[in-house]
């Protein structure tokens, strides 16, 4: 199993809570003005990495609290990632994942591979970053159009 991925950050504490490890995603349709990740929107930029590869270097942190999926857009490889999440889930970790969709445009498309990374996910900080209601204060957000959801 491959996911296509822009890159990694082993460890952060910017990008949900605890000590996590980021997994920056490759692709996207969003391109949202003044985009934190740009270089992330070729779907065929990037390089694919080995899931396997992916969650043994998770596995080798016992300072993580949980594994962030972000981008690029997640759900352009929902399947992958829900799949991954699952192998995460038995290491006891958790799972943040960002979209530049809302919960509800993701429910509305009504994919499976979709509803099946939603289950998998923790917390999904939804929505599209918006410039004009940019905000440095939010926790784990950059503009206050965004929201943080537990699942």
């Amino acid at each position: 199993m491959q996911l296509r991925i822009n890159s990694i950050l082993e460890e952060s504490i910017v990008d949900g809570p605890g000590l996590r490890y980021v997994i920056y995603t490759q692709g996207c349709d969003h391109h949202c003005p003044a985009c934190h990740n740009p270089q992330t929107h070729d779907r065929q930029g990037g390089m694919l990495m080995d899931c396997d590869a992916l969650l043994s270097q998770i596995a080798e942190d016992p300072l993580l609290q949980g594994v962030t999926f972000s981008g690029g857009e997640p759900f352009l490889q929902a399947g992958v990632l829900a799949e991954l999440a699952k192998k995460i889930h038995a290491l006891k970790l958790d799972v943040v994942t960002y979209t530049g969709y809302t919960l509800e445009a993701l429910l509305d498309i009504n994919d499976p591979d979709i509803t099946a990374l939603l289950t998998e996910t923790d917390i999904l900080i939804d929505g599209p970053y918006d410039h004009s209601q940019r905000d440095l204060s939010l926790q784990f957000r950059g503009s206050r159009n965004q929201r943080i959801i537990s699942l």
